[in-house]
């Protein structure tokens, strides 16, 4: 399996990448589907059907909402946020679908939009598509959105595999050891390694270009959420905070307290980290970075330093993504980057990992360094839970981001004063997250049946 940086970094909207980027792009192919079986103008009526996590959770997700966007034509890394609930406002008025944006068929939300606590073999997250005609059934697929915006299909999942990129890399590696072993082979920081990777795919000025362009939606989510100000949806009646803490940082002057003076830096990465997942709940233009329940953690560490860092520039963006990147595919290959498989240690975790590395690498660490500020990242989120109270991606989700974030920064800077030298290794820590994800069970694992999911609605 050969993921590319681009895989883990996208562009698309929130609140979920496994509960709304997923399966908004497995509808849009199941509409391609039906137009390469020259099928979508017989379709006479659409079912979905939800299982295990995504029916659980998918309400507060929006995964009901995602669907039927993707069935319309349009897909998570093109749409325009803002017009989603007028879409689905008029879908449940005309009780009609415009499949693929054009052809109209009855759709009745109580019968057609099915929630099954069901869960089917190869994943938690789950969905069934089946287009009937007007005497017969056209055509069917069952879907899995496994973290991160990644989708197979059922004859994916039944052949055990998880991406279908195979394409041939020059320094292809499934294990940190391995990647660090290629590293001194070839006289090669993790960053250039991974460039080197990427030209498999595309040219070096396209993936600049690419990564630039991840950066600077980035930072549009982290502006629009420093802007923006109200009641997140879903219920909760949470506040949004961003603004309020922006106007007073602006505002505040040195109090000589031991805080103000020494932390005022990380009030700034709380900030950027919140920001972004308060967009993300809001279903705002997002960037999985990997996972958008984890989105701010990589906007706020890479935003820190290129405010705080003399002379940082976009060179410094690329090399960051980059060295961030290997980390996640680490993390996907032999773990988990879906909060339904391992809990929230799989897209926090993750995160922090990847952010921590980043940030080593445009510090000028070593590769050794670069493996251990992963390692710790990743290390003290172990037996994170995902337990999103109410479903939603608000509490503790959004603090949750600035934590790590925060966490991401401390575990560079250990990793800096060291020699690289540590008695864990990145992939034994990975090795244990996967399996702390299996201790777990489903009480713990993005269900809302557990942990503060639980108490919250309980005190």
């Amino acid at each position: 399996m050969s993921i590319s940086v681009f895989d883990l970094f996208k562009i698309g909207v929130g609140p979920s990448s496994s509960h709304t980027v997923g399966p908004m792009r497995a509808a849009y192919d199941f509409v391609g589907e039906l137009k390469e079986r020259d099928l979508l103008t017989r379709v006479a009526r659409v079912e979905v059907e939800l299982f295990g996590s995504l029916s659980a959770t998918g309400i507060g997700h929006g995964t009901d909402h995602a669907v039927i966007m993707g069935l319309m034509g349009e897909r998570p890394d093109r749409i325009d946020p803002d017009i989603i609930a007028p879409s689905i406002e008029e879908l449940q008025e005309a009780q009609a679908l415009r499949l693929d944006g054009r052809h109209s068929v009855p759709f009745i939300w109580a019968r057609d939009m099915q929630l099954l606590e069901e869960c089917l073999p190869h994943h938690p997250n789950a969905m069934r598509l089946i287009a009937h005609g007007h005497s017969e059934e056209l055509h069917r697929n069952t879907y899995y959105s496994v973290g991160g915006g990644f989708v197979i299909d059922e004859a994916q999942a039944a052949a055990g595999s998880l991406d279908a990129d195979t394409t041939p890399l020059p320094y292809d590696f499934n294990s940190a050891e391995e990647l660090l072993r290629l590293c001194r082979e070839h006289d090669l920081r993790i960053s250039e390694l991974m460039l080197e990777n990427e030209k498999a795919w595309r040219s070096e000025s396209e993936i600049r270009e690419g990564l630039a362009s991840i950066w600077r939606a980035m930072q549009a989510c982290v502006e629009k959420g420093m802007e923006a100000e109200g009641i997140l949806p879903g219920g909760l009646n949470v506040k949004r905070r961003a603004k309020t803490l922006y106007r007073h940082m602006l505002a505040s002057k040195d109090d000589h307290s031991l805080i103000a003076s020494t932390m005022s830096a990380m009030d700034w990465v709380n900030l950027y980290a919140l920001a972004v997942n308060e967009e993300n709940a809001a279903g705002g233009r997002m960037v999985t970075a990997p996972t958008n329940g984890a989105a701010g953690i990589i906007p706020a560490v890479l935003q820190y330093y290129m405010q705080f860092q003399a002379g940082a520039d976009e060179r410094d963006v690329v090399d960051f993504l980059l060295a961030a990147g290997a980390v996640g595919i680490l993390c996907k290959k032999n773990a988990s980057i879906s909060g339904a498989e391992v809990g929230c240690q799989g897209e926090v975790g993750s995160a922090c990992a990847m952010a921590a590395a980043g940030l080593t690498e445009v510090m000028g660490g070593t590769i050794d360094q670069v493996e251990n500020a992963a390692e710790i990242g990743l290390e003290h989120n172990l037996g994170l839970t995902c337990d999103p109270v109410g479903g939603l991606v608000q509490v503790p989700c959004i603090e949750r981001n600035a934590i790590a974030s925060v966490k991401a920064i401390n575990a560079a800077q250990m990793a800096l004063r060291g020699d690289g030298e540590h008695f864990i290794s990145l992939d034994k820590v990975i090795r244990t997250m996967r399996d702390t994800g299996a201790d777990m069970q489903d009480k713990y694992k993005e269900t809302s049946r557990g942990g503060l999911a639980v108490n919250a609605i309980e005190c």
